[in-house]
């Protein structure tokens, strides 16, 4: 809270124009002088002055509930757990047919878990205002939360003498009698249900169902069959029946069912795919056949209008078993001549290909993937970095700018900074130098800790021989992060000898050879400059004649060789 300085004045004054005295009339004129003063610095935000206020007004008026109730808002807002319930048991004792006190106190001890506490209040409320049948739901979840079973059930036989009974309701008093071990209480729920609603047959798999339960097994199929002969399409019921033969031990029942289910047009690919994750569970307990599984699922996609979710299971599950590339690569493909704008399934194409680096078959994907999946920027990424490592610089810096233009605001910070960070490098490549650095720029801002970009974002600056400074502080993030990667401690070393600190380069530098022990002709040569403005000249022509080894046509490194000394380009 602010402290108002003007607000804490008014009430020193007031506290000196006001002083207490034993009169009883007086007192009560301060206190709804005072009281009021308060609420007015707390409309006006000035809370500081308002909590002062309102001590004072206790201080006056230690009986008054509305001083308490505000002061524990307070103490809540001050985390001070302990004042603030104090005082809201306070106001709630002093007003207890206040609802809103009630009301708050409910709440200040369901947030605390005290919820026998918030019982006994909430049973106040409602026993003060019946029409507010909300407090019932409330109750309800309260006697839940503390295992009071019989209570919560109470509860649905009050709200049942003010509703009548309802599936919710019955469903409701249904599991807690099971959950209670009262089975013979919960089925006369459930029975009473599907009686009072018999052309509803969900009732009816339900209380078959809860037969089940109970193990009284013939009874249920009695139920079962009468519903599957009114309506053999009952996708519920052939649920509970294929729940009975596998109760049975009749796995060619149940297996029968099984197939029944998974090709049953009324189903809906949940309940599908919820059966068929049921299945797989059981294959693999069991190690079962995984043909079998695959053989369920071939038949299904062989229905009309086959489903693409099921085709992407069944993708995924030829996949987590390992089954050879080329029939996953089918089975993704069926997938996406189903539904094309499956990303998901393209995707996993896509990093079939990059594995085997067949880039071409990478371009390709993406390139259909951007006409179904046009804000996917994986699909841009993927197909830009093809391109770049077929040298096909034009094609990538194309494919990057695109993918950068579908940026939103739930964008992935890493992808976003690899576009522009490859976008850099590309258009340096293109000697595009200062677009390079935005791009840079751009990439730091998404992931400022991007070290590939600030790395070659430094060396590059180093090249240029601009902001060496800013370089030097870039570069050495880099080698923080990895101080064994020889390309960032050579980057290091190179902007330290571009500062002109030739003592320092030569430490980085030999930290990048010890690194590195197929060192480039560039690392050389960086080497051997740096040799020589540090006064080893020796050791400099030896690492130049290794780099002039690696790249012969190198005229530079030939006349540094010959003459002995470092020579700017």
């Amino acid at each position: 809270m602010m402290v108002m300085k003007k607000c804490l004045i008014l009430l020193l004054t007031l506290m000196v124009v006001l002083p207490v005295t034993g009169n009883d009339y007086e007192s009560s004129r301060r206190y709804d002088i005072l009281f009021h003063e308060a609420m007015l610095q707390r409309q006006k935000g000035h809370h500081d002055a308002a909590f002062s206020l309102l001590l004072r007004c206790l201080e006056l008026q230690p009986q008054a509930a509305e001083a308490h109730f505000f002061v524990a808002q307070y103490h809540d807002e001050m985390k001070r757990d302990s004042l603030a319930l104090l005082s809201y048991q306070r106001a709630d004792s002093l007003c207890p047919g206040n609802m809103t006190y009630m009301e708050t106190l409910a709440q200040a001890y369901m947030e605390r878990g005290r919820y026998a506490e918030a019982i006994s209040v909430v049973e106040r409320m409602y026993e003060s205002n019946k029409s507010r049948q909300e407090l019932l739901e409330t109750l309800y979840r309260l006697y839940l939360q503390e295992r009071d079973l019989d209570k919560a059930i109470g509860v649905l036989d009050r709200m049942e003498l003010i509703d009548g009974k309802s599936e919710r309701l019955s469903l409701a008093k249904s599991r807690l009698y099971l959950d209670m071990g009262e089975e013979d209480k919960a089925l006369a729920e459930i029975k009473e249900l599907a009686e009072r609603y018999p052309n509803d047959l969900n009732y009816r798999t339900v209380y078959a169902s809860t037969l089940l339960v109970r193990e009284d097994r013939a009874e249920a199929l009695e139920v079962l069959e009468g519903i599957l002969a009114e309506e053999p399409g009952n996708v519920k019921a052939q649920f509970v029946l294929r729940n009975y033969y596998i109760r049975e031990e009749n796995a060619e029942a149940a297996d029968s069912m099984t197939r029944c289910i998974l090709l049953n047009p009324k189903a809906t690919t949940e309940e599908k795919v919820y059966q068929l994750r049921q299945i797989i569970a059981e294959s693999e307990n069991q190690v079962g056949d995984s043909t079998q599984v695959l053989a369920l699922f071939n038949e299904m996609l062989a229905m009309p209008q086959p489903d693409p979710d099921i085709a992407e299971m069944r993708a995924a599950y030829m996949d987590l078993k390992k089954m050879p590339e080329d029939s996953i690569v089918s089975a993704f493909e069926q997938v996406l001549k189903i539904a094309p704008d499956r990303a998901s399934s393209r995707m996993r194409l896509v990093q079939m290909a990059w594995a085997n680096e067949d880039k071409e078959r990478v371009i390709e994907l993406c390139r259909e993937a951007r006409q179904y999946n046009p804000e996917e920027m994986a699909f841009y990424y993927f197909q830009g970095i093809a391109y770049y490592q077929q040298q096909d610089t034009d094609h990538a810096l194309e494919t990057f700018q695109n993918g950068i233009a579908v940026i939103n605001d739930e964008s992935s910070p890493e992808i976003v900074s690899d576009f522009y960070a490859v976008m850099g490098d590309l258009l340096q490549q293109k000697d595009r130098t200062q677009e390079a650095f935005a791009a840079y720029d751009s990439c730091l801002v998404w992931k400022p800790d991007n070290i590939g970009c600030l790395n070659n974002y430094a060396y590059y600056l180093s090249l240029q021989g601009e902001r060496l400074e800013e370089a030097e502080q870039m570069s050495y993030k880099t080698i923080k992060a990895e101080p064994k990667n020889a390309t960032y401690l050579d980057t290091y070393a190179w902007i330290l000898f571009m500062q002109e600190r030739y003592g320092e380069a030569r430490i980085y530098i030999d930290q990048a050879l010890q690194n590195d022990s197929t060192a480039g002709a560039v690392v050389l040569e960086h080497a051997g400059d740096i040799y020589a403005l540090s006064g080893d000249v020796t050791g400099a022509v030896a690492l130049w004649q290794q780099a002039l080894a690696q790249d012969p046509s190198n005229k530079l490194l030939a006349r540094k060789i010959k003459r002995k000394k470092y020579i700017r380009k």
